[in-house]
C-alpha cells in the first residue's frame, strides 16, 4: 500500500505501523492527524470504538464508510457533533449485539434486503457478511470526497446524526437524520426485529458445510464441474473412483430415496446417470479432453467406466457455461409460446439417429393442453401426499435450514408461498399430522399451488418418448444415451433463457398404474394410479411405458435467483481408489 501511494505521489510523508494500531499506540497513530478515515474491518469493534473516542477528545473529524451489498453506508463524526458512541450505543453490549447495532446504524434503510439472494450469508456470529468490490469502490469514493470537504472547509458536511446510504443496485440514496441514533424508537424497533431474526437463524444454524479442498488435477477439475448433473431429489447416486489421469470408474446405486418414484427397474436413476455422462463430456471440453464411456458392474449394482483422452485443438462445448446455471424452476413462467427456432434448437438435442437412440419430442400447447397437464399433475400430487410410503421420502429430501442445499431440496425451492411453509413444516413432522391436513384439504390446496397454477403459467409441456419402443422396454445403454440427450436439451433450454421443470411424479405414478405395481398398501391410491395412467395416455397419446421424460417449459420471468439445490463437494463424491464400495447416498 505504501508503494502504491508513493507511485501516485512520491512526495508523501508516510508513517507505518507494521504491528498494527493497538490501544497503547492510538495517540501515536493520531499524532498530527487532521482527519481519521476508518479502514478497519467491519468486525473490529473494540479498537474502532477507542479510536473514534480519542478522535473526539482530540478534535479530529472521523469518517466511516462500510460496503453494504452493492452500496455504501456512510457517517461523518465531527468533534462538536454527536459522537460515535452516542450514535451507535455499543457500551455494555455483548459482541453480537454490537455487530448488529453497528450494521443497523450504518444501513438503517435496509436497501440491500430486496436483492440479497442468500440471507444465510449474513452470519454476524461467524463474522461474515456479503459485500462487493463495487461497494468497496463506493466507500473509497465517498470517503475521498468527504476528506476534501473536511480538510479544505468547503461544501456542506452533514455529520452524525445525519446518515447516508447509497445503493447503486437500487439506484437510491437515503439521507436521514437519526436524532437519537440507535436509541431512537424506530431504530429500537428495527433492532428488535433484526435481533429476533438473527437469534432464530443462530438457533437453527445449518449443519457445518463441507468445505471443498479444491481439485488437484485435470481429472478432478472435470469431475468437479461434472458433479452438477441433475438427479432425482438431488441425491447424486454416484461415486467416483479415479483410476489414473484419464480414467474414472463410476459406481451407481438406485436412488436410495426413490421408493415409490422409481419404476421400470430403476430407470430414473439410469436417466440421471446418462445426464451425468453428458455433463462430464461437456465439462471435459474445457480442458481439451474427449470422453468415451462403457457400462460395467452387475445388474443390481451398475457402473460406468469413463475415459477422458486428450483432444488437442478441441473447442469448449457451447453449453459449457450453463452446467452450473441449469436448475429446476418450479415457479410460474411467462405464457408466451415457444418460437419455431426455440423448438428446433431443442429438438436437435434429441438426435435423429437410427434404432434405440432416436427419440420423439412432442409439444402440448394452448390453454386446454396446459389445463389437462395441470389436472394430471394434481392427481399425481394427491397420490404422493396420501401415500404413507412416500412420506419418509419427503421428510428426507426436504432441507429446512439451508437456502442452497448440497444434498437435498431446500423448502424455498419447492414452489409453495412463504406463508404456507410453517404449516408444511408442522405437517412433515409426523404422518398423523399429514393425514389430518389432507383430510382438511391440504393435498388439494397443495396441488392447486404446485400443479394447476404453474401449469397455466407455462409455454408448454413436452413429452419425450422412443420412436420404436421395444416390447420389453429399452436396454440399459439406450436409457443412458437418452439421459444424455435430455440433459443436452435441458442445457440448451437454459442457453435460450427458458426455465424447465421435470414432471417426474406424474410419470412415475402413471407407470405404476399402467403396470399394476403394488407401490402402496392403499388400494384406493392404486386405483387412482390406474386412472392416472388412463388419463395420461388420453392426454399424451402415449402409454406411460413408452415415455422417457415429461417436462414443463417456458420463458423464465426476470427475478432474483432464490433457493436451489447445489451439490456435494467433490471429495464427498470420490470413493477410495482401492475400489471400495461407494458410501451410502445421502
Amino acid at each position: 500500500l505504501e508503494a502504491m501511494a508513493r507511485d501516485i505521489n512520491p512526495e508523501l510523508q508516510i508513517r507505518r505501523f507494521d504491528s498494527g494500531v493497538t490501544p497503547d499506540r492510538i495517540d501515536a497513530f493520531l499524532d498530527g492527524a487532521d482527519l481519521f478515515a476508518d479502514g478497519l474491518d467491519f468486525f473490529e469493534i473494540p479498537i474502532r470504538r477507542q479510536i473514534f473516542a480519542r478522535c473526539a477528545e482530540r478534535g479530529i473529524p472521523a469518517v466511516t464508510a462500510a460496503p453494504i451489498g452493492m452500496g455504501v453506508g456512510f457517517l461523518i463524526f465531527q468533534p462538536r457533533g454527536m459522537h460515535f458512541e452516542q450514535y451507535f450505543r455499543l457500551e455494555g453490549q455483548p459482541e453480537n449485539e454490537q455487530f448488529l447495532r453497528f450494521l443497523l446504524g450504518l444501513a438503517p434503510a435496509g436497501l440491500r434486503g430486496s436483492y440479497l439472494v442468500d440471507r444465510a450469508r449474513v452470519d454476524l456470529a461467524a463474522r461474515q457478511g456479503p459485500s462487493t468490490i463495487a461497494a468497496i469502490q463506493l466507500c473509497a469514493g465517498v470517503t475521498a470526497v468527504a476528506a476534501v470537504k473536511l480538510l479544505l472547509g468547503r461544501g456542506d458536511v452533514k455529520a452524525a446524526p445525519w446518515h447516508h446510504h447509497y445503493d447503486a443496485y437500487r439506484d437510491r440514496l437515503v439521507l436521514s437524520r437519526l436524532r437519537f441514533g440507535n436509541a431512537g424508537p424506530l431504530q429500537r424497533a428495527k433492532l428488535g426485529i433484526a435481533r429476533h431474526q438473527f437469534g432464530r437463524r443462530t438457533a437453527a444454524a445449518a449443519p457445518p458445510r463441507l468445505q471443498p479442498a479444491g481439485p488437484n488435477s485435470t481429472i478432478e477439475e472435470i469431475l468437479d464441474l461434472g458433479r452438477w448433473a441433475p438427479s432425482g431429489d438431488n441425491t447424486q447416486p454416484w461415486r467416483f473412483r479415479i483410476l489414473d489421469d484419464e480414467t474414472v470408474a463410476v459406481d451407481l446405486r438406485r436412488n436410495a430415496t426413490g421408493g415409490v418414484y422409481e419404476y421400470r427397474g430403476g430407470e430414473p436413476t439410469l436417466l440421471a446417470a446418462g445426464m451425468l455422462i453428458e455433463t462430464l463430456r461437456v465439462a471435459a471440453t474445457a480442458w481439451q479432453r474427449g470422453m468415451q464411456w462403457e457400462e460395467t458392474g452387475e445388474p443390481d449394482h451398475p457402473g460406468l467406466l469413463l475415459r477422458f483422452p486428450p483432444a488437442p485443438g478441441a473447442l469448449p462445448d457451447p453449453l459449457l457455461s450453463f452446467l452450473t446455471l441449469r436448475s429446476v424452476d418450479r415457479r410460474g413462467y411467462r405464457r408466451r409460446r415457444l418460437s419455431g427456432a426455440e423448438k428446433q434448437a431443442l429438438a436437435v438435442c434429441l438426435g435423429e439417429g437410427p434404432g434405440d437412440n432416436s427419440l420423439v419430442l412432442e409439444w402440448h400447447e394452448g390453454a386446454g393442453a396446459l389445463r389437462q397437464f395441470g389436472r394430471l399433475n394434481a392427481l399425481a400430487t394427491g397420490i404422493r401426499l396420501r401415500a404413507a410410503e412416500a412420506f419418509p421420502i419427503h421428510q428426507q429430501v426436504l432441507d429446512w435450514t439451508r437456502v442452497h442445499s448440497p444434498d437435498a431440496i431446500p423448502v424455498g425451492a419447492v414452489g409453495l408461498p412463504g406463508p404456507m411453509l410453517p404449516l408444511m413444516r408442522w405437517s412433515m413432522r409426523d404422518w398423523s399430522r399429514m393425514r389430518l391436513l389432507n383430510r382438511l384439504g391440504g393435498a388439494a390446496a397443495t396441488a392447486l399451488l404446485l400443479d394447476r397454477w404453474p401449469a397455466r403459467n407455462s409455454a408448454a409441456f413436452f413429452v419425450i418418448s422412443r420412436k420404436d419402443p421395444a416390447p420389453a422396454g429399452p436396454a440399459r445403454s439406450a436409457v443412458l444415451r437418452a439421459g444424455g440427450q435430455v440433459q443436452r436439451l435441458w442445457l440448451t433450454a437454459s442457453r435460450l433463457g427458458l426455465a424447465l421443470q421435470p414432471v417426474t411424479a406424474t410419470l412415475a405414478f402413471a407407470d405404476h398404474g399402467a403396470s399394476g405395481a403394488i407401490f402402496t398398501a392403499d388400494a384406493d391410491l392404486r386405483a387412482k394410479a390406474a386412472l392416472l395412467a388412463q388419463q395420461f395416455q388420453a392426454v399424451t397419446g402415449r402409454s406411460p411405458h413408452d415415455v422417457l421424460f415429461v417436462g414443463r417449459i417456458g420463458e423464465a420471468r426476470p427475478r432474483l435467483p432464490g433457493a436451489r439445490s447445489t451439490r456435494l463437494p467433490l471429495e464427498a463424491l470420490i470413493a477410495d481408489t482401492a475400489g471400495s464400495a461407494p458410501s451410502p447416498v445421502p
